[in-house]
C-alpha cells in the first residue's frame, strides 16, 4: 500500500511503484472512475474500451431506435443550417 498527500491545489503524486506497475510516464493522461466510495485511476491509452465504466448508465433503459432516429434528425437539422 502506498500513500500520498493532497496539495492545496488538489494535486496528488502517484507513488513510483504504482506508476511503474501501470506503465505510466510523464505527460501521459489518466482518467478517474468513481465506484461508490472508491476511485479507480486508469491510464488513457487511446482505446475507447479503456473508457468503459467512466459514464454512469442511464436511469432508464434506452430505446436505441429512438436514439438513432433523433440523431438522424439532429444531423439533418445541423446540415440544413450550415448549408
Amino acid at each position: 500500500m502506498s500513500t500520498s498527500t493532497i496539495t492545496r491545489k488538489g494535486q496528488v503524486t502517484i507513488p513510483k511503484d504504482i506508476r511503474d506497475s501501470l506503465g505510466l510516464a510523464e505527460g501521459q493522461r489518466v482518467f478517474f472512475v468513481q465506484r461508490g466510495e472508491e476511485i479507480v485511476l486508469k491510464a488513457l491509452r487511446g482505446n475507447i474500451l479503456e473508457l468503459r465504466g467512466s459514464v454512469p448508465p442511464s436511469a432508464r433503459p434506452e430505446n436505441f431506435n429512438e436514439v438513432r432516429e433523433q440523431t438522424k434528425k439532429d444531423v439533418a437539422a445541423r446540415t440544413a443550417r450550415n448549408g
